[in-house]
């Protein structure tokens, strides 16, 4: 029988945290939920994820703001977690272009609360959300973990890519091992609202038209959740090892390693839907990647797993509950 661990998972109410929460419950671990429940996107669909989960044996929620440094400490005080999966953060490449300002609490205060919590606690693994975005400028293709990252190209990514040299400095300094998930493009049923495909969902269902930046001459290395939360289970029970500074750190790509052009996916959409997009052309917006593609080989090659699931398959499957989750 697995040992069972107490876990800390932040953005509990979020996209990844809510499918994280449900598989460590059905596999017998119990969870404590953080989130603070902001307003970025619809928070009707937080509260019914939220409503899902509390409804699972095993799972405590704590609505709480990380960049609150007592808060944390309390939270810490009062548990005794052998893992942690920090998962929230202000997300959005387009929003950190209007309201740069939410970036710094939540994804550099919250997640330096988080860490040095970890630290103090004596963690056996602190595992952490990154981003495919922290590869910026580079256009060397696909993306290999040992690429440079000096050149992010929004503050999102500025912050996502400061989240790992925090990681990096306290496992060097501390011994704290630390592994970062370099997601790609997460999509799937109960996903977030501030995506190009739920947009174009909602858009092409109410027979509005989409705006499709760049002429669609952009590829993103779409992830379908399923394969998100297998990579994250397998990778948690891997503590790293020392690297050749001494630094128990390790990043992870958690991609497809097929990055699709955004008409095909709109293609996709069309089919799953039943309704042709009507569609304008627009330029590139400031910020954005041309491409994202992942070289998956370290995360293939460490925990056996490769992401498999088709963008046909996933698209379909979030099609199908957008239309139960917002019926007509």
């Amino acid at each position: 029988m697995k040992e069972s661990h107490q876990y800390l998972i932040t953005g509990a109410a979020g996209f990844i945290g809510f499918f994280l929460i449900q598989r460590l419950i059905a596999d017998g671990h119990t969870v404590v939920g953080v989130d603070n429940m902001n307003s970025y996107y619809d928070t009707d669909l937080k509260n019914a994820r939220l409503a899902v989960l509390q409804k699972l044996d095993g799972f405590t929620f704590i609505k709480a703001d990380l960049s609150d440094r007592q808060a944390v400490e309390t939270i810490f005080a009062d548990n005794a977690f052998s893992r942690v999966v920090h998962l929230a953060a202000q997300a959005g490449v387009r929003f950190s272009l209007t309201d740069p300002h939410e970036y710094i609490p939540a994804n550099l205060s919250g997640f330096f609360n988080v860490l040095h919590a970890c630290k103090e606690a004596n963690l056996k693994h602190f595992v952490y959300a990154s981003s495919s975005s922290v590869y910026g400028a580079n256009s060397k293709v696909p993306f290999e973990e040992t690429d440079a990252t000096d050149h992010p190209v929004n503050l999102y990514a500025a912050t996502k890519r400061s989240n790992e040299l925090m990681a990096y400095s306290y496992a060097h300094i501390y011994g704290l091992p630390c592994t970062g998930l370099r997601f790609f493009t997460v999509y799937g049923p109960w996903g977030r609202p501030d995506m190009a495909y739920f947009h174009f969902t909602k858009a092409i269902l109410a027979g509005q038209t989409i705006r499709v930046f760049n002429h669609g001459n952009m590829k993103r290395d779409f992830t379908y959740i399923d394969d998100i939360i297998e990579s994250i289970i397998r990778i948690v029970e891997i503590v790293p090892s020392r690297d050749s500074t001494g630094a128990p750190w390790k990043v992870f790509n958690i991609g497809r390693n097929k990055p699709e052009n955004l008409m095909k996916i709109i293609s996709v959409l069309e089919d799953a839907i039943g309704i042709k997009a009507k569609m304008e052309m627009l330029p590139m917006q400031p910020g954005e990647m041309l491409d994202t593609y992942a070289d998956s080989t370290p995360l293939i090659t460490e925990t056996g797993f490769e992401p498999s699931i088709n963008i046909e398959e996933g698209i379909a499957k979030f099609v199908k509950w957008y239309k139960d989750f917002y019926p007509t």
